[in-house]
């Protein structure tokens, strides 16, 4: 751990977690928005679906994790409803198995389910599903509260420069 602890959040899923954190990615403007308040945990895997997280679960979230993540977003989809293809990790995940797959997941994870539909992500896209996941964040009645808005920054009431050092400047 390095400096004070801060609430953890963890993007978990597919490809369209792990190039999130490409610029202008939805992760990387949550990474942004939560600068000093808050860790961003990027923990996404190209080419996986829902089975191959089930394979993983308990490494990624430690059931005896001493400091839990306080806020966990899970995106999977691309990878279970496509068509098998040739030389490909994924496979063709029948609707019915994707749902159960997930209601384990958020199960295990003691976290609420939000659906989310699409492929990998525009800059502009992306805009919108932050938005979405900050209006969630935001109406949720959780404490502490967890918007970036409402949370305070790290280290606001150190100055960068003590009282001697200002009096020198002016």
């Amino acid at each position: 751990m390095v400096g004070p602890a801060r609430p953890a959040f963890v993007l978990f899923g597919s490809s369209i977690v792990q190039f999130s954190s490409g610029q202008g990615g939805w992760g990387a403007t949550l990474a942004t928005l939560y600068a000093r308040k808050a860790d961003i945990f990027v923990r996404g895997y190209a080419s996986w679906n829902t089975r191959l997280a089930l394979k993983v679960l308990d490494k990624v979230f430690p059931k005896e994790d001493p400091a839990p993540p306080s806020l966990v977003i899970v995106y999977f989809g691309g990878n279970d409803t496509a068509l098998p293809r040739e030389n490909n990790m994924s496979s063709h995940v029948p609707l019915d198995e994707y749902l159960g797959n997930m209601t384990t997941i958020v199960a295990r994870l003691q976290f609420t389910y939000y659906d989310r539909d699409g492929m990998h992500f525009t800059e502009k896209e992306s805009q919108v599903v932050v938005k979405e996941i900050l209006k969630t964040i935001k109406e949720a009645e959780w404490e502490p509260k967890l918007h970036w808005q409402d949370m305070t920054s790290e280290f606001d009431d150190v100055s960068y420069m003590d009282d001697d050092e200002k009096e020198t400047i002016v």
